[in-house]
């Protein structure tokens, strides 16, 4: 190997160490051919010396500043996102002349303590689950918590087609616990109390590692020092960073069949937990939807079929020819007419059903109620 081979860096990580971004996002600007060096477009996985002049989106790389990293204790209400054009990002709230980015998420709706930094490489090796690096949090919810409740969510619980890793929880008081995660799924606490039938109300991140809100006020932000750095360091040393995590989620992924198994077990046990907090409105939809059904069959059986089920259908066509008259203008069967308000048919009566003089004899009253055939057409309506 030569002196130059020597000093040569992979492309995506010489533009990290710049502090332009991470890794992955280096990735992503190289596949989309916004990186030259000294002055073409390169493959990926190309890498650069130090003489060589990279330019991204067509402006070359500003020499790396020191790397900064900063702990955060997020309100309420901002996003943890780099997008400016998003109202309440993170990067606006804080305002540091240097460009940072946090490392993970933390909900809008949630607060308490993220990171962010300068050093791109370092993120992947904070972030990935398989590191099993603790994040830990106090949660609210709107139920008493119970012995069966912190039990299945230290179990795992099924969400987003998986199961969520074994956890550390314990109960704080009625409704307050404490929970810790190697594990960052989109809004995974959030998602499991769900699955268990309970709802957070306050979600607050206290710990990431060995780094603590404690001193740091709601909206404030402050460097972590060099000693909580080299502690951090040696936490990730041997930990995958970007450029191992690429080359793990190209690797193939564990049998799907160990964990759908996993999932219905746990989905069996989640069920004991919801009990009648989920079984009391299954049972009044069920009735309700039995009440339609035995209204909707009632109406759609002719009213000769709901008075004598075990009539022929001999007698039925026999006595639907003889109420012929009457439901050709109504269109129903069984000799029935329709429904209706106040005055709606009483004068509209076809001739010869009334003797030819097309008024109802009964008055406003009759239209509703029909006549009544001699067969027993309208026995159905008592």
């Amino acid at each position: 190997m030569t002196d130059r081979d020597a000093s040569l860096t992979r492309l995506n990580k010489f533009i990290s160490e710049t502090g332009f971004c991470s890794r992955r996002e280096a990735d992503r600007y190289i596949a989309d051919g916004r990186v030259t060096i000294n002055g073409i477009v390169p493959e990926m996985g190309t890498k650069v010396a130090p003489s060589d002049e990279v330019l991204v989106n067509g402006k070359p790389l500003k020499e790396k500043k020191e790397a900064v990293y900063l702990a955060f204790n997020k309100p309420v209400g901002i996003t943890c996102t780099t997008e400016r054009h998003v109202d309440g990002n993170i990067i606006d709230y804080i305002g540091h002349p240097q460009r940072i980015f946090p490392i993970g998420r933390l909900d809008k709706p949630s607060d308490g303590l993220i990171f962010l930094t300068s050093d791109g490489d370092i993120v992947n090796k904070i972030l990935r689950a398989g590191n099993a690096h603790e994040k830990e949090y106090v949660v609210r919810v709107d139920r008493p918590v119970t012995t069966d409740f912190l039990k299945r969510m230290a179990a795992g619980v099924p969400i987003l087609d998986t199961v969520t890793l074994p956890c550390r929880i314990e109960q704080i008081s009625t409704y307050v616990f404490r929970i810790t995660l190697t594990q960052g799924l989109n809004r995974q606490i959030r998602r499991m109390c769900e699955a268990l039938g309970y709802e957070v109300f306050k979600l607050k991140r206290v710990r990431i590692m060995n780094i603590s809100l404690e001193g740091l006020g709601i909206g404030q932000w402050r460097y972590l020092t060099k000693r909580e750095m080299a502690n951090i360091q040696q936490m990730i040393e041997g930990s995958s960073g970007t450029e191992e995590a690429s080359r793990a989620e190209a690797a193939p992924a564990p049998s799907q069949h160990a964990v759908a198994a996993r999932s219905q077990r746990v989905a069996q046990d989640t069920d004991a937990i919801r009990g009648s907090h989920r079984d009391a409105p299954s049972k009044k939809t069920a009735s309700r939807k039995s009440t339609q059904q035995d209204a909707s069959f009632r109406r759609e059986r002719p009213a000769k079929d709901r008075s004598s089920p075990g009539r022929s259908e001999q007698e039925r066509s026999r006595d639907a020819g003889s109420n012929g008259g009457r439901n050709s203008s109504s269109g129903l069967a069984g000799g029935l007419k329709p429904r209706t308000r106040g005055n709606a048919t009483s004068g509209t009566t076809k001739k010869g059903s009334n003797g030819g003089n097309g008024k109802s004899p009964a008055g406003k009253g009759a239209a509703s109620k029909g006549p009544r055939s001699p067969s027993g057409g309208n026995r159905g309506r008592r």
